[in-house]
């Protein structure tokens, strides 16, 4: 269901773990209501520490993308996929914007890392 995150990316094991979460609940592969492993198996199976899959649920949770029910386990929230049309949205505005604006799409990329960045 999820892939080991690569230990040579520029990016930390637990944003690689949120990212991929994030995405396959996104397009409807993880979809909503899907009870994800519990942290100790999923860092078993990925061959990761508990505390970098625990942080990557807490940051799911945080963004919406899950929800923890106690003792029942962690799921795929149902607004996952209301946050996918959210981007959607969000991406087209800002494209409109940046096309008002007179930049191109390498200046639009360049100012999206740039904010991404912090």
């Amino acid at each position: 269901m999820l892939e080991r995150p690569d230990p040579g990316a520029a990016e930390p094991p637990f944003e690689q773990l949120r990212s991929q979460v994030a995405r396959k609940a996104a397009s409807g592969q993880l979809p909503a209501g899907t009870r994800l492993p519990t942290v100790r198996a999923l860092a078993a199976e990925l061959g990761l520490a508990a505390n970098t899959v625990a942080r990557a649920y807490r940051e799911l949770e945080a963004d919406g993308v899950v929800v923890t029910e106690g003792r029942r386990g962690t799921f795929v929230a149902t607004t996952a996929a209301a946050s996918s049309v959210d981007a959607t949205s969000a991406a087209a505005a800002y494209v409109g914007a940046v096309r008002r604006l007179g930049l191109g799409r390498a200046e639009a990329v360049r100012l999206v890392e740039q904010a991404w960045q912090g």
